[in-house]
């Protein structure tokens, strides 16, 4: 029964969109195991709260992820 764990920064993903991750999350393993494993599969999103998450040793908060995500994919942390 797999259990696939997702973490993400609140504010940054509508509510559609998680729905999304969590069906594709799901026939990713169908693919990978079959059919009968939809039913086992166990998709958990998490939000952790702006300013919880990190990366370079700085703080991001939501309006700087969707920042980042406006300007591309890859792009360093501007301060």
């Amino acid at each position: 029964m797999p259990l696939i764990e997702v973490k993400l920064i609140e504010g940054v993903f509508s509510p559609k969109q998680k729905q999304q991750m969590i069906a594709k999350l799901t026939d990713a393993m169908v693919s990978i195991e079959g059919e009968n494993l939809r039913e086992v599969t166990t998709v958990i999103v998490e939000e952790v709260k702006s300013g919880g998450w990190g990366i370079g040793g700085k703080s991001l908060s939501t309006a700087e992820v969707k920042a980042m995500a406006a300007g591309g994919v890859g792009g360093a942390v501007q301060r």
